[in-house]
């Protein structure tokens, strides 16, 4: 038997290979780097934190910071709030995005270039805070939760790439589907979501992340301090730890500040760093088949 032939590893080719790896090790270091950072210097002593402008391992670990910021009693609450949105405001953007995007890929839908010229127009013109406000309050959605989910249940971007990727699938499987007497919602619960898979994961990352970081709306439409996600609290006690005036009662002492901050940036970003593994194995090919074609 014949065996493959395979490619000399010519100098030009090891040159090639040692200088691309070089540089993507520095990007890789680049992004990595100014996040250990921060993650070491929320462990590590204010002394610490103030004498060294860069902390890759603190000599001196410290929970001080941590135990300033679980020291106020709503804290579980807001992470609750911020949980509570995140699943629901993910859930329900993606049964709408999924639905909309599903029939606007369809080609045989009457009014389909009208509505794909509006919702593009909708990434380019919007009409603003005060006008989005004024629709909210009509609603009766002030110090609702659903006023953090609705406004923004559905993103035009990611609509549209999901959108594509129904485009992408062969007409071949909904028209067998139909002569096996299949009606358009069965095919589109049985065979096309199923095919969908890599794009759901992807979007829902990507909404799962805009509601967790949830910050203007809730500032918007939350008069309630009770009713406030983990961002606006995390806000109120770097403020609180920089020495400004916050809410009354907010917290119980005075932390060391640049740590706070930087425990403030840990607790913020984390919960998305440990959803991410479960997803990313499903995200660049949802991203490249949502955006292919249009």
């Amino acid at each position: 038997m014949a065996q493959p032939l395979r490619k000399k590893n010519t100098v030009g080719g090891r040159i090639f290979t040692a200088v691309n790896s070089t540089l993507l090790i520095l990007i890789a270091l680049t992004c990595l780097l100014p996040f250990v950072n921060v993650i070491a210097s929320s462990f590590a002593s204010t002394q610490e934190v103030v004498a060294k402008k860069f902390i890759l391992f603190p000599t001196t670990f410290s929970l001080d910071a941590y135990k300033y910021i679980l020291s106020t009693p709503t804290i579980f609450k807001s992470l609750g709030v911020s949980i509570g949105v995140t699943l629901v405001g993910t859930f329900v953007s993606m049964v709408l995005t999924a639905f909309m995007a599903y029939g606007l890929s369809r080609k045989y839908l009457l009014g389909r270039n009208i509505i794909n010229f509006l919702v593009v127009f909708s990434m380019l013109f919007s009409g603003g805070m005060i006008p989005t406000f004024l629709v909210v309050k009509s609603l009766g959605l002030i110090d609702s939760y659903w006023s953090l989910i609705l406004p923004v249940a559905i993103n035009a971007f990611n609509m549209i790439i999901m959108r594509n990727f129904f485009q992408a699938l062969p007409d071949s499987l909904e028209e067998s589907a139909k002569m096996d007497g299949a009606t358009d919602f069965g095919v589109f619960l049985k065979i096309m979501l199923p095919l969908a898979l890599p794009s759901i994961a992807t979007i829902s990352l990507f909404y799962a992340v805009t509601y967790w970081n949830t910050y203007m709306n809730a500032i918007l439409y939350l008069n309630d301090s009770n009713k406030w996600p983990i961002q606006i609290l995390l806000r109120q006690i770097v403020i609180v730890s920089s020495g400004m005036q916050a809410e009354s009662g907010s917290v119980d002492v005075l932390p060391p500040a640049q740590t706070i901050k930087m425990a403030v940036i840990v607790v913020a970003t984390v919960p998305m760093l440990i959803a991410y593994p479960f997803v990313q194995k499903h995200f660049t090919k949802g991203a490249l088949l949502g955006a292919v074609k249009g």
